[in-house]
């Protein structure tokens, strides 16, 4: 999509710390942390929201998931525990129209906080 932020992450157009990318994904760090480890994991092939997914997109899905306890290891949370998020439209909290999880992590996220 030539005006979705993520696309233009995924392409290089748009600076960002990348921490980890091959054919499928790219993961960087979120510019708003809600903990000490946050990154976004997206999809290079434009996919709006849940919502978006098909059986012809399912590889993708799988291959993010196989891919979080790696993503984990390497930033030291696979032990202590983390929490992978996805927000599907605006109600939801989606404040980017491009399918992205947030993995946090290195600190308690107990629900609720308090």
């Amino acid at each position: 999509m030539k005006d979705c932020i993520f696309c233009k992450i995924a392409n290089k157009e748009i600076p960002s710390k990348i921490i980890y990318e091959d054919d499928t994904i790219v993961v960087f760090q979120d510019i708003e942390p809600q903990a000490p480890v946050h990154v976004l994991i997206i999809p290079k092939q434009h996919i709006s929201s849940l919502n978006d997914i098909d059986e012809d997109k399912a590889g993708i899905i799988s291959h993010i998931f196989t891919q979080i306890p790696d993503l984990a290891k390497e930033l030291g949370v696979h032990e202590s525990g983390y929490r992978v998020v996805v927000n599907c439209g605006a109600d939801g909290g989606q404040s980017v129209g491009h399918l992205h999880y947030h993995l946090l992590g290195g600190r308690s996220l107990t629900w609720p906080p308090g």
